[in-house]
């Protein structure tokens, strides 16, 4: 059986194999997460959230045809052959993906399927009131301040560049510069740094709106390395005056999420000071050898030993379970650096989650999106297969349960039928039982 290939068949052979350990909901959420959706008809009449290309395109196809398109920035799935739970599916724009949503009218609207298999229901994350209002200064709601996870998450990207694009040293699976690029062509609103000001009063239309159901927000950017460009300003100095102004306007309303490099404990201590309450500094691949070559930025500024020391000292400022790095599922097998095998590739990375774990630390991962305009997708390279997926839920849930350590919080809901987070299927593998 081709291994690389999403097919019915394959689906079959996993979820027959693992499905005692993992549910359906997971395992094909983490397929249509690595190969992406095509969608034969988008009805723009339809009143759904559009993709705001937040920080990333998360698409494979990013050419203009695709930025130009309105595609739903999340999907859920339910019912069909696998009597499917709603499961929430960020978009991944692959017009060669063997995953299509098709509008059948005469059949209830969007339904998926793999080739020719009919797999389920779609329905597109809804559109809420507060995304189609402006702030004061004129920019939408939507660029400033959009909502992900079907509505749960509040995304302030604050900086959508990054500074080690600027020596050439960015993370080599990252197309966020390229994304901008792209983005500004298209929308001559979308900015590379926002404004507090913007960010502050994109907030209270959310806050005002009824149909919010937002929990949390996450405010992140790019590494800032040059604070010439910035005034003056170190990064923790960039950031830590968002969160003052979002913590002193609305204390409590939201959890408090900052997503930025590994910093000292002094550092950590300005955030944690501001209103920090969830610190996420991503670490993208445990192999040290992979992590030089994937990660020269981070391998040059700060170095690998140093980020994994910030990681676990963090937990001192902020305590257990509430420091939250980052993988991106599947780099491990990428060409022309990464291991040969799905065994060695879940290996590595279960050895980084288990560190992580014991120390009281919460490591969650992303499944990688190869996109073409990344060092990795101009590599020509393609998602990791769905065994590797498989086999890093089972590890990751089986360590979490060996240390004894609660559901993360910042992410919804947890369990098939319930989970939010829409970027991997980590949420959705939590057993109801265990919950």
């Amino acid at each position: 059986m081709n291994r690389n290939k999403g097919c019915i068949a394959e689906l079959d052979y996993f979820i027959e194999k693992y499905g005692v350990s993992l549910n359906s909901e997971a395992i094909i959420k983490e397929d249509i997460l690595r190969q992406g959706i095509a969608f034969e008809e988008v009805s723009h009449e339809e009143n759904f959230s559009g993709k705001s290309y937040f920080i990333f395109s998360f698409n494979v196809d990013n050419d203009g045809d695709v930025i130009n398109k309105k595609y739903p920035e999340e999907i859920s799935v339910e019912n069909g052959p696998y009597n499917l739970q709603r499961t929430i599916i960020s978009v991944r724009i692959n017009k060669t993906s063997p995953y299509i949503v098709k509008y059948e009218p005469e059949d209830g609207g969007y339904k998926l399927y793999l080739e020719d298999g009919y797999m389920g229901d779609v329905s597109f994350s809804p559109e809420k009131s507060y995304m189609l209002k402006k702030t004061e200064s004129g920019k939408s709601v939507r660029d400033v301040a959009p909502t992900i996870e079907w509505g749960y998450l509040i995304y302030l990207a604050v900086f959508r560049m990054c500074q080690y694009f600027e020596n050439h040293t960015e993370c080599a699976f990252c197309d966020m510069n390229s994304n901008y690029l792209n983005q500004k062509k298209a929308n001559k609103n979308y900015s590379a740094v926002k404004s507090v000001e913007d960010i502050i009063n994109a907030l209270s239309v959310i806050e005002s709106s009824e149909d919010s159901s937002a929990g949390a927000y996450t405010l992140t950017g790019g590494s800032i390395i040059d604070e010439v460009k910035f005034k003056g300003d170190t990064e923790i100095d960039f950031y830590v005056r968002f969160l003052e102004a979002i913590e002193e306007r609305f204390k409590g309303r939201w959890l408090s999420k900052v997503v930025v490099q590994a910093h000292t404990q002094k550092n950590l201590m300005r955030l944690k000071s501001a209103g920090a309450y969830i610190y996420h500094t991503n670490f993208e691949v445990w192999d040290k050898n992979l992590f030089e070559k994937i990660c020269p930025g981070k391998s040059k500024f700060i170095g690998r030993d140093e980020w994994i020391k910030r990681i676990v000292d963090a937990v001192e400022v902020f305590g257990e379970y509430k420091v939250i790095p980052n993988f991106v599922g599947g780099v491990e097998l990428s060409k022309p650096f990464g291991f040969e095998s799905i065994d060695e590739a879940v290996n590595s990375t279960a050895e980084g989650l288990e560190f992580f774990m014991s120390q009281g630390v919460i490591p969650r991962y992303t499944t990688w999106c190869p996109e073409k305009t990344s060092k990795l997708g101009k590599l020509g390279n393609s998602s990791a297969p769905l065994e590797y997926y498989v086999k890093l839920l089972l590890k990751w849930h089986e360590l979490h349960y060996k240390y004894n350590l609660p559901v993360p919080e910042g992410y919804g809901s947890a369990g098939p039928g319930k989970a939010e987070f829409s970027v991997s299927a980590f949420m959705d593998a939590f057993k109801v039982e265990t919950l």
